[in-house]
């Protein structure tokens, strides 16, 4: 090989341009902002969303007051059993002692943290312009976002797009 083409071919693949150097650049990106974030657990803990980088993520914000959200805790529940390897995460735009006592007459199994008021312009930052609810984002192990759902969840939706993270 000339030093041209080796030095061409060594800067395409620097830039992730050259065929299989593409995916090995894109590793390279960082996480989603969102994982430098923090938000207390019911405990009132401080837990780092960047603990959860290296596997797949649901992150789901909901609200007590909001019938939807209120809906797919069953199914949220079923599939943090379901999937092991998923981190889910519910993040209550809530107070705490709403949150409690919803999850009084609703228990579920998976990390529930309190967003307060600061989930909503949260939402918008990851794409959730209008700061609805419910509101799902699916990232890769490698944190970025691989999907994002406005509304209510449906379980074939949902399950057909977690099988492009797992």
């Amino acid at each position: 090989m000339d030093k041209r083409k080796f030095l061409r071919t060594a800067c395409l693949a620097a830039l992730g341009l050259a065929g299989g150097a593409r995916g090995a650049a894109a590793s390279l990106l960082p996480p989603d902002p969102v994982f430098g974030r923090s938000f207390a657990d019911l405990q009132g803990r401080d837990q780092a969303l960047s603990a959860y980088v290296g596997r797949p993520v649901l992150m789901n914000f909901w609200a007590s007051w909001c019938a939807p959200c209120v809906r797919e805790m069953p199914l949220l529940e079923t599939l943090h059993q379901r999937h092991p390897d998923l981190a889910l995460l519910g993040l209550a735009i809530d107070t705490r002692a709403n949150v409690e006592r919803f999850l009084e007459k609703i228990p579920v199994s998976y990390p529930v943290l309190l967003t307060g008021t600061q989930g909503i312009p949260l939402m918008r930052e990851l794409g959730n312009k209008s700061g609805g609810l419910p509101f799902t984002l699916l990232f890769d192990h490698r944190g970025r976002v691989a999907d994002s759902i406005m509304g209510e969840l449906k379980p074939d939706d949902i399950q057909a797009r977690l099988s492009r993270i797992l």
